[in-house]
């Protein structure tokens, strides 16, 4: 055999050992593109549909299987300055949610100031104009779940059509002038 016969049998030789290994390789993008769509979609639906049926905060967790509808996710700052307003306020339009089936008001709060004394107002407000608010008391700097029965709000007699939720700082129920509040992973619990 001459120099070219061994090189010709040393190129067939790799290019069929090359062959072979990226047939045993199948990446991602060699499944067929309805394959590829499928396992995507599939992905998302498993993590969608498991981020909306539990409800928990980095600090606590709620009764496993707890169902939950997120009012809003999304961290929320109430930036109060009492000079010269009287009152600041975080409100959600509800667009008239039917909560009828749900029982507890949930969220996560906390207030930067570890001084300052402050009474948060919640207040839920339905079609008929129908308003009824509670205050919670002893709010923290760090983060703490508070959970609400709807049967505190007991102006409220029809929850079919709910207009809106508002969570407020009052300049009476706080000792500074000014401060921050943040809310968090606010819900409504079955």
């Amino acid at each position: 055999m001459n120099k070219k016969e061994i090189y010709e049998h040393l190129a067939n030789i790799y290019l069929d050992a090359s062959s072979k290994s990226s047939k045993k390789r199948r990446g991602f993008n060699t499944y067929p593109k309805t394959v590829r769509h499928i396992i995507i979609i599939g992905t998302v639906l498993v993590l969608g549909l498991g981020s909306l049926t539990t409800y928990s905060h980095v600090s606590n967790r709620a009764p496993v299987g707890q169902i939950a509808l997120f009012l809003h996710q999304d961290a929320a700052k109430i930036n109060f300055n009492f000079d010269p307003a009287k009152k600041e306020t975080f409100s959600l339009n509800l667009k008239h949610l039917n909560l009828s089936k749900y029982k507890t008001l949930a969220f996560a709060v906390r207030k930067t100031n570890p001084k300052d004394i402050i009474s948060l107002r919640v207040e839920f407000t339905n079609r008929f104009n129908e308003r009824s608010e509670i205050y919670i008391k002893d709010i923290s700097s760090k983060w703490a779940d508070k959970k609400i029965d709807f049967k505190n709000f007991a102006k409220i007699n029809n929850w079919s059509q709910m207009k809106e939720l508002a969570f407020s700082i009052e300049e009476w129920n706080a000792r500074e002038k000014s401060g921050i509040v943040y809310l968090d992973n606010i819900c409504v619990l079955k």
